[in-house]
């Protein structure tokens, strides 16, 4: 009998050679997990991150081409540039990055961790407990910029360990963990809201304005906070990323690979908290950036896993993007950021539903 041909794989195939994740190896004896589309879309979202911040740089009542902020940024611009520049629009940028940057990984890591897509700080509650913190700064004490920031974080802070003390038991599992967070999340918001009621006009006012999230303003001293945040908390994420990809398959399988889960569990989750509670001190609580960036890296790697990489370059493009948006594409009127992160999110999200809704799965 004639032998069948075999069908050849398609390119999407994820057994394709072409495709297959590869691991490289060192003449050390370490070895790296290299998957070539996840590597690509990190490479081509930090390429667009840093061109929308030039093009960004360059934005203004004072517009400057592109080539001259470039020629800026290396030392080589006149004086007006040099100013315009280093002194009033790469501080916000920077901070739009490393607080997309953050969110994005925060996020990637609340949804590995709770196994679910929902599970990240705007639905778990971080952002809440870190408006919490900042609106008794405004409101009770009339804090400075800095004790704002201060109050934000020790809420995001607060509200993260209560959340994990009361989702405990014998472990923390991600249904619980996000049942929790659904329900100290209600409670903060009532909480906030009762804060506004019992302030004056003026703390009302500038209350309500950080809890919108914006970068206006943003200078070098909320850059140097954060990126020392991010160049210690970072390695030590990515240095556990293999723990956490076991965890996605369960406690048993982790356990049974040599894997200390709550152990992981407990320090990826703290450093998820920082994260989240360091951007919203700097910038306030920019919404949707956490919960979409993590599902649209995924979607594009079509890699499993937490993506964290792809993540926090995702994060990053969307803030950057949506800060250019904020200021021009609304003519005379500028929206703070968390404006147009809000906008977007929701329109992803009722995209998601209604392709959920085609393929049958809700």
């Amino acid at each position: 009998m004639p032998a069948t041909p075999a069908t050849p794989s398609t390119p999407s195939t994820p057994s394709t050679p072409s495709t297959r994740p590869r691991a490289l190896r060192t003449p050390g004896g370490l070895s790296v997990r290299l998957d070539a589309r996840a590597f690509t879309v990190v490479v081509l979202l930090l390429v667009a991150a840093l061109a929308a911040s030039v093009v960004l740089i360059g934005t203004g009542d004072f517009p400057i081409p592109a080539v001259d902020v470039l020629k800026t940024l290396v030392g080589k611009g006149d004086a007006g540039q040099e100013f315009i520049v280093d002194e009033l629009r790469l501080p916000r940028v920077l901070v739009g990055l490393l607080v997309g940057a953050s969110l994005g990984l925060g996020g990637a890591l609340f949804q590995s961790i709770s196994r679910n897509p929902l599970g990240s700080p705007d639905v778990l509650g971080l952002g809440q407990g870190s408006t919490a913190g900042a609106l008794v700064m405004i409101v009770l004490f009339s804090g400075s910029a800095t004790q704002v920031a201060l109050g934000a974080l020790v809420g995001g802070l607060v509200t993260g360990l209560a959340i994990y003390l009361l989702a405990w038991k014998q472990g923390v599992h991600g249904y619980r963990l996000v049942l929790v967070g659904i329900g100290v999340s209600a409670i903060v918001t009532a909480v906030n809201g009762y804060l506004l009621t019992k302030a004056d006009i003026v703390d009302a006012a500038r209350a309500v304005v950080w809890m919108t999230g914006s970068l206006n303003g943003r200078d070098w001293a909320q850059v140097w906070p954060l990126l020392i945040m991010c160049a210690v908390i970072v390695p030590l994420v990515l240095g556990n990323a293999r723990g956490l990809r076991m965890m996605e398959m369960g406690d048993d399988v982790s356990y049974a690979l040599g894997v200390r889960v709550e152990r992981v569990r407990l320090l990826l989750m703290l450093s998820a908290v920082l994260l989240t509670a360091g951007a919203t001190a700097a910038a306030g609580p920019v919404g949707f950036v956490a919960l979409t960036a993590p599902q649209l890296a995924r979607r594009l790697t079509r890699s499993p896993g937490p993506n964290l990489m792809a993540s926090m370059c995702m994060g990053a493009t969307l803030l950057i993007v949506a800060d250019w948006a904020s200021q021009r594409a609304f003519g005379a009127d500028q929206l703070p950021v968390g404006v147009v992160t809000g906008v977007l999110g929701g329109v992803y999200l009722l995209w998601l539903l209604v392709t959920e809704r085609k393929a049958g799965r809700i």
